[in-house]
């Protein structure tokens, strides 16, 4: 059995699988109380399924980008899980799980995610030959330095504003197409499959040297003079 924690917006998921089944899953508006409501979560989850928490057997978290407090949370608790149950861990990048549900359509997938300042958080995959590669690896950009790279029809997803996605639309009309915001929802179980696909060959992270992923450093606030 194994649990994959995704703290890295305002959205939050977690979700509780085994042998590539959701076992169960929650996923909600988090803002920024992340450090309040995973744990609570996720002991209901493993309640409500009658899971011991010592049935555990790997870690999958998403490592970012995002927002510094979530990810801290996230990966700290994912961190804090794999060392007191001695259990691997695995950390997936946020936008590679953001559009990994898109993945079979074939086409190049960007995801994204507000990054504050104007700018927004890239990367571009794309499935080939049943597995999926990186296109375009995660990087801070604008919307209009982004549609500059784009030459084909692209699936954009993520958590886009209205007018993030208005902009696209203007930018690269046909040569974008952008799902349902239903469908851009941030899912734990999606982390938990690329987390399984490294799980079967044992390719996991270093807990102790394991790092969330920012893409910029974080603001910090200048001492005031005594």
């Amino acid at each position: 059995m194994q649990i994959a924690i995704d703290t890295s917006t305002n959205i939050a998921s977690v979700a509780v699988v085994q042998s590539m089944e959701i076992i169960s899953e929650l996923t909600w508006l988090c803002g920024q109380n992340h450090t309040v409501e995973l744990y609570p979560r996720l002991e209901f989850l493993l309640a409500k399924s009658d899971l011991d928490i010592r049935s555990v057997d790997c870690i999958f978290v998403a490592r970012g980008p995002g927002s510094f407090n979530g990810l801290r949370v996230g990966v700290s608790a994912a961190k804090g899980l794999a060392f007191s149950l001695s259990i691997p861990i695995i950390g997936i990048s946020t936008l590679e799980s953001t559009a990994y549900q898109h993945s079979e359509t074939g086409l190049p997938i960007c995801a994204i995610q507000s990054a504050g300042r104007a700018e927004i958080a890239a990367a571009i995959y794309q499935k080939r030959r049943n597995s999926g590669h990186q296109i375009k690896t995660e990087h801070i950009t604008t919307v209009a330095a982004l549609a500059r790279e784009i030459n084909e029809l692209t699936v954009f997803c993520g958590e886009i504003s209205p007018d993030t996605a208005s902009q696209i639309k203007k930018l690269l009309k046909s040569k974008a197409t952008i799902p349902a915001r239903a469908a851009q929802l941030r899912r734990a179980s999606y982390l938990a499959e690329l987390g399984q696909q490294r799980l079967q060959t044992a390719d996991f992270d270093d807990p102790g040297s394991l790092q969330p992923v920012y893409l910029r450093r974080p603001p910090i606030t200048e001492r005031r003079k005594a």
